[in-house]
C-alpha cells in the first residue's frame, strides 16, 4: 500500500492510493445500517485509498464519530452539485469504506484519507440526523473475476495510461510510478478510473460494471479520446508557437531592411506617409475632417508596412487627401456666349437649353444655389449624352460621365466597406477626385439600366441619396466613411424610357423630354455637325466633296430610319469614305455625290417609310404609333364574311391592344343604329389585321383606329386616306389622351398626312410643340368615338 502521511503535509492535491487487504473488514458482521457520506465530484472504486476534503457540518459529524469508533461507512456520489443533497440526488451503488486518518491543514481545512473495501447497494435513507444512515445491501464487485488472459487489454490501458501522462507532462509524479509497477489486473483499472479526470455520471458507470473486460475497455476508450484531445492541442500549440518563431523573424528582418533603406536614403512606405502629410497641409478640409485624418493617419504609422491593413489603410488616406475637399471651379456667367457654345455644339433641344441658361441666371443673381438635377429622357441617338458635355463647356465647369447601364451592385455607388482588402471607393466619388473639382457637370448615362434589387444589393435605392438634394450634402461613401457635400455638382442623367427607373428616383429629378428630330432638324444637323465631324475624321478637305441638300434627305428618308442621327452620320461616312477611295486610287470624280451613284455606294434603300394610302379605301384606317425609333404610320384593315359572329384579330397583337378591339366592337354593336349599321352581327365574321406581323404590337393607342375601320366595313363607308388619328377608348364611348404625340405628327408630316384625329386633352400637347413642327397640319380634337365617323369617314 502505498503510504500518504509523509506526503499530505507538501501536496494538498493528492493522488489516490491503493490496497488490496479486504479482509480485515468482515462484510458479513456489518450492522444493517451505515453512516452514509455523500461526496461531490468524484466516485470511490472498491480497493482504492483516496483523499477528500470536508467541508460540510454533516459530513465533518460523520468523519469525526467513524474515525473515532473505527465504524465502516457507505460513500455514494452525488448527481448535483447541492450542499443539502436529498435522497433523489443520490446515486444508490456506493463504495463501504474505512476512514484512515484526519488532518487537519495550516488553513484549518480537514484532509481525510478513506479506504474503499467493496460496492453496496443503497436501498434507503433512515435519517439525517445528526448525519445521514442508511439501509443498505451488499453488492459484491463481479469484475474481481478476472478473464482467463487478462494481460492484453490491462497493457492496452496501463501503456495508454503513461502515453498520456507522457504528453501532459505528468511522468514525474507518483500516480505513473505506481501504474508501472502495479501487477494486479483489477487493481490497475480501479486505480487508473480513480486517477482519471472523468464527469462524475460516467465514473458511476464505470463503478456499476460488472464484467472486468468491459469497465477495462470503457477506460481504455475513455484514454483513447483523451489522447486524441491532446494531440490536436498540442498541433495548435506548434503552431502557435512556429507562428511566433515566424513573427519574431520577420520583425528582425524587418528592422534590417528598414536599416539598410535608411543608408539608402528612407523606405517607400515612409515616403508615401510623407507625401500624404504634404497634400494635406493644403487641404480645404473641416476640422472635423482634419481630425479624422490625423487620427487615421496615426493609426497608419503604427502598423507594420507587411500587414494586410496597411496597403487598405494607405490607400484610403492617399484618396482622401487627393479629393477635392471644399474646390470649385468659377461658372461663366456671361449668358449670351453660354448659348452661343450650346448652340454651336447642339441643334435644336431649345428646353434643355433654356433650362441651363435660367440656371446660370439664378446663380449670377444669387451667388449660391444648389444645382440641378436633370434627367434627359429620349430615344437613343438624340444628342443627351453629349449634351451633357457641351454643358460642361458653356458653364465653364469639368466634366465626367458614369455609365450606369447594367449596374448590379450597390457598392459601385457606395463604395466597400474597409474591412475587405480590396475595398475601393463607389464610382461616385471616384469621378469627383477625376474631376479634382467638387462642382463638375456629372453625367450620368443610362440610369434606366440600372438593376433593381439583387444578392448585391439595389443599386437604384443607392442612388436616391446622390440625386436628392436634401440628402447630398452630406453624401456617405462606404470606403470614405467620412459625408462628402455633392449639392453643387450638376447632376445630368440620361434615359431612353422612364418606365424602368424607379418612381422614387424619378420623383428626384427634373424631367426634361428629348423628342426625335424631324427631317429638316436632321438635315441641318447633317450639315452643321455630322459631314464636317467626318470630313475631318477621315482627312478629307471640303474642295474634295459635296453632298447636296437633296442627297441629305434621300438619306433621311430612305436609307435612316430613327430618331437621332446616328445611322444618318454612318451613312454619310461611308459616303465619305467612298470618296477617300476614289482620291487614293487617284481616279477622276465629280465633286458632288450624285444621287444615281447611292445604290452603288450604300445599296438599295434599307429604311423606306410607309406613306399615306393613295385612296379612300372602304375598312382600311391609318394610325399613329409610338417606337424606340420615333413616331411611325400603321394600319388598320378590316373585312367582313359570312359566319356567326366571331372576331378574329391578326398581327402578332399584344394584350392590350386586343383588348382595345373587344373594346371597340362591343360599343359597336350597343349603338349600332347611331353609326348606321344595318348588318346583322350575327350573321358576318369579322377580321381585324395590322400589317407586319413579324414586329409585336401593342398599347392603348390604337383604339380609336379600330373602331374607326369596324365603322368603315359595317357601313360600307369609305376612309379619308389624308386622315390619321391615335387615342385610346372606353366602353362609355370616350376618347382618352395618350403619349408620343411629338414623334406620331414627325411621322404623320413625313408620310404626307394632312389630318389628324386626338383626344381634346392631347390638345395642351399640341400647343407645347414647336409651330414650324405643325405646318401643314390639321388637328381634330374629340371627347366621344360619335365625333370621330363623321370626321373621317366620306360619303
Amino acid at each position: 500500500m502505498i503510504e500518504f502521511e509523509n506526503l499530505i503535509n507538501d501536496h494538498i492535491d493528492i493522488i489516490p492510493g491503493f490496497t488490496d487487504d479486504t479482509e480485515k473488514i468482515d462484510l458479513d458482521a456489518l450492522p444493517t445500517t451505515i453512516p452514509i457520506l455523500p461526496l461531490r465530484g468524484n466516485v470511490f472504486f472498491p480497493s482504492v485509498i483516496i483523499p477528500i476534503t470536508a467541508g460540510r457540518d454533516k459530513s465533518i459529524k460523520l468523519i469525526e464519530a467513524a474515525y473515532r469508533k473505527k465504524l465502516v461507512i457507505g460513500i455514494v456520489a452525488q448527481k448535483a452539485n447541492v450542499d443539502d443533497p436529498q435522497e433523489k440526488d443520490l446515486y444508490q451503488v456506493g463504495s463501504i469504506a474505512k476512514v484512515l486518518k484526519i488532518i487537519t491543514m495550516n488553513d484549518g481545512v480537514r484532509m481525510v484519507l478513506i479506504r474503499s473495501v467493496e460496492r453496496f447497494k443503497l436501498s434507503r435513507i433512515v435519517t439525517d440526523d445528526p448525519y445521514w444512515i442508511g439501509e443498505y445491501e451488499i453488492y459484491a464487485d463481479e469484475a474481481r473475476q478476472l478473464p482467463k488472459n487478462p494481460s492484453a487489454i490491462t497493457e492496452s490501458v496501463r501503456d495508454t495510461y503513461l502515453k498520456l501522462a507522457q504528453m501532459t507532462g505528468a511522468t514525474n509524479g507518483l500516480s505513473p510510478l505506481a501504474v508501472r509497477n502495479l501487477d494486479n489486473p483489477y487493481l490497475l483499472i480501479n486505480y487508473i478510473a480513480s486517477l482519471f479526470d472523468l464527469r462524475v455520471s460516467d465514473k458511476q458507470k464505470l463503478l456499476e460494471m460488472n464484467d472486468f473486460t468491459k469497465r477495462a475497455t470503457k477506460i481504455l476508450s475513455f484514454l483513447m479520446q483523451e489522447m486524441k484531445l491532446q494531440e490536436v492541442k498540442q498541433q495548435i500549440q506548434n503552431k502557435v508557437y512556429s507562428d511566433m518563431d515566424k513573427q519574431q523573424r520577420d520583425y528582425l528582418l524587418t528592422q534590417q531592411l528598414k536599416t539598410i533603406q535608411e543608408e539608402l536614403g528612407g523606405s517607400p512606405s515612409e515616403k508615401a506617409i510623407e507625401e500624404i502629410k504634404s497634400k494635406a497641409k493644403h487641404k480645404k478640409w473641416s476640422k472635423e475632417i482634419s481630425g479624422i485624418f490625423k487620427k487615421e493617419l496615426a493609426k497608419l504609422e503604427s502598423m507594420h508596412n507587411a500587414s494586410p491593413e496597411y496597403s487598405v489603410q494607405l490607400n484610403y488616406l492617399s484618396f482622401m487627401v487627393e479629393l477635392p475637399w471644399g474646390e470649385y471651379t468659377s461658372d461663366n456667367f456671361d449668358l449670351n456666349k453660354s448659348r452661343e457654345v450650346l448652340d454651336a455644339d447642339h441643334y435644336g433641344l431649345e428646353k434643355v437649353k433654356e433650362r441651363i441658361i435660367e440656371y446660370l441666371a439664378v446663380l449670377k443673381l444669387k451667388g449660391d444655389m444648389k444645382s440641378p438635377i436633370i434627367c434627359l429622357v429620349g430615344p437613343p441617338g438624340v444628342g443627351k449624352t453629349s449634351l451633357g458635355k457641351s454643358i460642361a463647356t458653356a458653364i465653364g465647369r469639368k466634366y465626367v460621365r458614369v455609365a450606369l447601364g447594367g449596374l448590379s451592385d450597390e457598392s459601385e455607388i457606395r463604395g466597400h466597406r474597409r474591412t475587405y482588402i480590396g475595398a475601393m471607393p463607389g464610382r461616385i466619388l471616384t469621378s469627383i477626385n477625376k474631376a479634382k473639382s467638387s462642382n463638375p457637370v456629372f453625367v450620368l448615362d443610362e440610369i434606366d439600366k440600372i438593376t433593381g434589387m439583387t444578392v448585391n444589393g439595389d443599386p437604384s435605392s443607392a442612388m436616391l441619396e446622390v440625386l436628392d438634394p436634401e440628402q447630398n450634402t452630406a453624401f456617405h461613401d462606404n470606403f470614405l466613411d467620412i459625408d462628402y457635400d455633392l449639392s453643387k455638382v450638376m447632376f445630368i442623367a440620361t434615359a431612353n424610357t422612364l418606365s424602368s427607373i424607379h418612381l422614387a428616383l424619378r420623383d428626384r429629378m427634373e424631367i426634361i423630354e428629348i423628342s426625335g428630330y424631324i427631317e429638316e432638324e436632321k438635315l441641318q444637323i447633317a450639315k452643321r455637325h455630322l459631314i464636317p465631324k467626318q470630313l475631318k475624321e477621315h482627312g478629307i478637305k471640303k474642295k474634295d466633296i459635296t453632298i447636296s441638300d437633296s442627297i441629305l434627305k434621300t438619306l433621311i428618308n430612305q436609307y435612316t430610319r430613327e430618331s437621332g442621327v446616328r445611322e444618318l452620320e454612318r451613312t454619310i461616312a461611308k459616303l465619305i469614305r467612298s470618296r477617300a477611295v476614289q482620291i487614293a486610287k487617284e481616279e477622276t470624280f465629280t465633286k458632288a455625290i450624285a444621287a444615281d451613284s447611292l445604290q452603288k455606294i450604300l445599296g438599295l434603300p434599307r429604311a423606306a417609310h410607309e406613306l399615306q394610302l393613295e385612296s379612300n379605301t372602304i375598312g382600311v384606317v391609318t394610325g399613329l404609333a409610338w417606337t424606340s425609333v420615333g413616331g411611325e404610320i400603321l394600319f388598320v384593315e378590316a373585312s367582313l364574311s359570312k359566319g356567326k359572329g366571331a372576331i378574329t384579330l391578326t398581327g402578332n397583337l399584344g394584350d392590350v391592344m386586343k383588348e382595345s378591339a373587344a373594346l371597340a366592337y362591343q360599343y359597336l354593336k350597343a349603338n349600332y343604329k347611331e353609326l348606321g349599321i344595318k348588318q346583322d352581327f350575327d350573321k358576318y365574321n369579322l377580321h381585324i389585321h395590322v400589317p407586319e406581323g413579324a414586329t409585336p404590337k401593342d398599347g392603348p393607342s390604337a383604339g380609336v383606329t379600330i373602331f374607326t375601320a369596324m365603322v368603315s366595313i359595317f357601313t360600307n363607308r369609305k376612309v379619308n386616306h389624308n386622315i390619321a388619328m391615335t387615342g385610346e377608348i372606353t366602353l362609355r364611348g370616350k376618347v382618352l389622351p395618350v403619349g408620343g404625340i411629338k414623334e406620331k405628327i414627325l411621322a404623320a408630316k413625313r408620310s404626307k398626312i394632312t389630318d389628324i384625329i386626338l383626344s381634346q386633352q392631347n390638345r395642351q400637347d399640341i400647343e407645347d410643340i414647336n409651330d414650324k413642327y405643325l405646318e401643314g397640319l390639321t388637328f381634330h380634337y374629340v371627347k366621344t368615338m360619335m365625333e370621330i365617323p363623321p370626321i373621317a369617314l366620306v360619303n
